[in-house]
């Protein structure tokens, strides 16, 4: 049975974070089972080492190694913006392994994109999704340099 992505993501289900604007976004876990009657995305961003598994909505892959960075910048700026515009209409999820590091890293970014401010979206992420995101210094680096573009 197919379920229903057409409605936002409710600020009471696991892992979503508001942004400012309003804007919800899930992190998740992948080493951690999906809930079975936890409502699924439209959109999935993935941040692993390798490519992830097919999933069964629309996703994008950004290589990005456990406790590093991306490979790509480019590349994932590119896909980090596609999920914030998409998120204003459509259920986005942002995972990783244990949805921690990278995940915030990328909530973090998201945040940016979203006007706070660069060196403050670490601090915004911990305080509203995860109080451990963000787990190394140049993840936190990353991100105060994403706002610089």
């Amino acid at each position: 049975m197919m379920r229903d992505v057409s409605e936002l993501w409710s600020e009471s289900d696991a892992g979503v974070l508001r942004l400012p604007s309003g804007r919800l976004v899930r992190g998740r876990g992948l080493c951690r089972p999906l809930d079975p009657a936890a409502p699924l995305p439209a959109y999935g961003v993935y941040l692993l080492g390798r490519q992830p598994p097919e999933a069964p909505w629309e996703s994008d892959w950004i290589r990005w190694p456990d406790f590093r960075l991306p490979a790509d910048r480019a590349a994932a700026r590119v896909a980090l913006t596609g999920a914030w515009e998409r998120a204003a209409g459509e259920r986005v999820e942002i995972a990783c392994g244990g949805g921690r590091g990278r995940t915030g890293t990328a909530l973090a970014c998201l945040a940016v994109l979203d006007g706070v401010p660069a060196e403050e979206a670490v601090a915004y992420v911990r305080e509203h999704y995860d109080r451990r995101a963000v787990e190394t210094p140049w993840q936190s680096r990353y991100v105060r340099r994403f706002g610089e573009r």
